[in-house]
């Protein structure tokens, strides 16, 4: 039983050297191809400025090679978002937070995209609902969270946003497609995406986010229908 409790600790140990090092390789090669498509996206609106009104085909495929280069630069974001959350431990990085005025703050952010969609919001968040934790990383997932109802709610719906204390506890329900029960755990995988055609803006790395932020602050994160009729999120702290 000694030999093989040293076999499987062993057997274990290269596993977690593998896949830190594969993560390790993910979060350099992230860091490193950000630089060069930054500058090649600052050179394509230089172009872009510099082509003469009468040339639009030149201007269109310019635009379009600007907006694709925002794309893999907002999934390049979000890859050095996870690892940083991933890579927080320890208690240094964590502050007082207040989640009431964090949960205001990013509803008031996503209000005007909503009505814009046609679609309603309603807020029941308690005050002073204060927790130890990283006050970025929480805006980060809160946003996320509110950007996907926004993104998969049909116009007319409608999206709730509710805090509670003790424990801190946030819930966000819309009244979207919402998740198959045997594909919610999946999703918060990065790159999953269950729009098999791609249609949907999107990499597949917001919920994966929201999952590293509630692991870094050992928060539960539970996935379920929603009263509404699509997907609630529930983050309890």
């Amino acid at each position: 039983f000694d030999r093989l409790a040293e076999t499987l600790n062993h057997m274990l140990d290269d596993i977690e050297k593998l896949l830190t090092g594969m993560r390790t390789v993910t979060d350099s090669v992230t860091h490193d191809l950000k630089s060069p498509l930054t500058r090649l996206k600052s050179s394509l609106e230089l172009a872009l400025r510099q082509s003469s009104p009468e040339a639009a085909e030149t201007r269109s495929t310019v635009t379009r090679a600007i907006a694709e280069a925002d794309a893999v630069l907002m999934t390049f974001d979000a890859l050095i978002a996870i690892a940083r959350a991933e890579a927080v431990s320890g208690s240094s990085a964590m502050e007082s937070v207040d989640l009431s005025i964090l949960v205001n703050d990013m509803a008031e952010l996503y209000l005007p995209l909503a009505e814009q969609e046609g679609i309603s919001v309603t807020l029941n968040i308690a005050e002073s609902c204060k927790i130890t934790g990283h006050q970025q990383f929480l805006s980060q997932a809160v946003g996320n969270l509110l950007d996907n109802a926004v993104k998969f709610t049909p116009a007319g719906g409608g999206i709730a946003i509710a805090l509670s204390r003790d424990p801190a506890r946030l819930i966000i329900s819309d009244s979207g497609p919402g998740i198959a029960a045997a594909d919610r755990t999946r999703v918060l995988q990065r790159f999953v995406r269950l729009d098999a055609s791609r249609s949907a803006a999107g990499s597949g790395l917001g919920l994966s986010l929201v999952a590293g932020v509630a692991k870094l602050h050992s928060a539960e994160l539970e996935l379920s229908g929603s009263d509404l009729g699509g997907l609630s999120v529930q983050l309890t702290f």
